[in-house]
């Protein structure tokens, strides 16, 4: 039986794989990057990481809406709401996409 603490370890341990498979596919296409996880709520991750970072822009990536818990979350209105950096969102559709390729 899974606890709360590793559902949570299980969490972050997925989100530092797509982070690695993220950067190296930067690097690949010679795009100096780096990134870490933060902060499982995104509005305290994002302002962690303005705090050692002076960002330009946040660009923020969700799923479209009836499939995103950040939309419903309000995350994307929040950041614009809280911070004083402008905001890009952009709607990812994984399965509409496969879709195609099919």
């Amino acid at each position: 039986m899974k606890t709360f603490t590793s559902d949570v370890d299980e969490a972050r341990a997925q989100a530092q794989q797509r982070l690695d498979a993220s950067l190296a596919r930067l690097r690949g296409e010679g795009i100096e990057a780096s990134g870490e996880v933060g902060d499982g709520d995104p509005l305290q991750a994002i302002e962690d990481a303005l705090r050692t970072f002076g960002a330009d822009e946040i660009i923020i990536s969700t799923h479209p809406e009836g499939r995103s818990n950040w939309l419903e979350r309000g995350v994307v209105t929040g950041a614009r709401e809280r911070f004083a950096v402008p905001i890009t969102h952009v709607v990812v559709d994984l399965e509409a996409e496969r879709e195609e390729v099919r």
